[in-house]
């Protein structure tokens, strides 16, 4: 019988993605802190990836002519969206550096964990494989 590695690691390697793309968007966030009428952008982690679970019937784009199915946040169906700021500043910008910060550790931290647990996953595969 075929091990499937999507029931074996289960929503884990969409996580870490999404995880992977976050940490982008907030490392944008954190450089641009002092950029003139940036506008902090993040995803809902939680929508995201409760979406993911839902199993949707994955779109394809067939023809050229069709639209594009990814947005400005590289996932297809993820909307990125715009942080509110606590206090706006006299520039327009809507980084808040210290927020920002915390989210990066983490969303760093959770993508970390992500890692180790497919890590361990991987190896308990291989010594199922292997009869051990």
């Amino acid at each position: 019988m075929p091990i499937s590695f999507d029931s074996a690691l289960g929503i884990h390697a969409q996580a870490l993605l999404l995880r992977a793309r976050r940490n982008e968007l907030l490392a944008s966030n954190i450089a641009n802190a002092d950029t003139p009428g940036y506008k902090a952008r993040d995803l809902d982690f939680r929508q995201v990836l409760g979406a993911a679970r839902d199993d949707q019937v994955p779109l394809e784009r067939t023809n050229q002519r069709h639209l594009s199915l990814e947005n400005d946040s590289g996932i297809p169906g993820v909307e990125l969206q715009y942080r509110v700021p606590n206090q706006p500043s006299l520039d327009g910008n809507t980084v808040d550096p210290d927020l920002e910060k915390t989210a990066f550790a983490e969303n760093a931290l959770r993508y970390n964990a992500s890692l180790t647990f497919l890590d361990r996953k991987f190896r308990g595969l291989l010594l199922a494989l292997k009869g051990e």
